[in-house]
């Protein structure tokens, strides 16, 4: 296995080395070695309310009432939920919630347990 990044337009695995530059043979795309090290170190940084780093599998707690859309019932404040998962977008924290099933939540109203 080969422990280049995959290619940052593409997500391609199979990047090879060219020199001083990595290049993905899927969309032609090239870049630094320099710029790959830096991508690698920007990986997904999730902040709960209070600045606190998470991580996937952590277990967090609600901070504020909130509404769950589609349903009449509310998420209390001081819900605990397991065993998150961080995902990309403008909901970042995806996990199951005893009672009310997957849901995804925002980490701006959670802090860490």
């Amino acid at each position: 296995m080969s422990n280049l990044p995959n290619c940052p337009k593409c997500n391609s695995e199979y990047t090879y080395e060219d020199g001083n530059f990595l290049v993905c043979p899927e969309c032609a795309h090239e870049w630094g070695a320099e710029q790959a090290e830096e991508n690698i170190d920007d990986a997904k940084v999730v902040k709960d309310a209070n600045g606190n780093l998470l991580n996937d599998g952590d277990s967090v707690t609600i901070i504020k009432d909130l509404k769950v859309k589609g349903s009449s019932s509310t998420l209390k404040i001081g819900t605990k939920v397991k065993s998150i998962r961080l995902v990309d977008g403008d909901h970042n924290i995806d996990c199951k919630i005893d009672g009310f099933g997957a849901m995804k939540l925002k980490s701006e109203f959670v802090k860490k347990a």
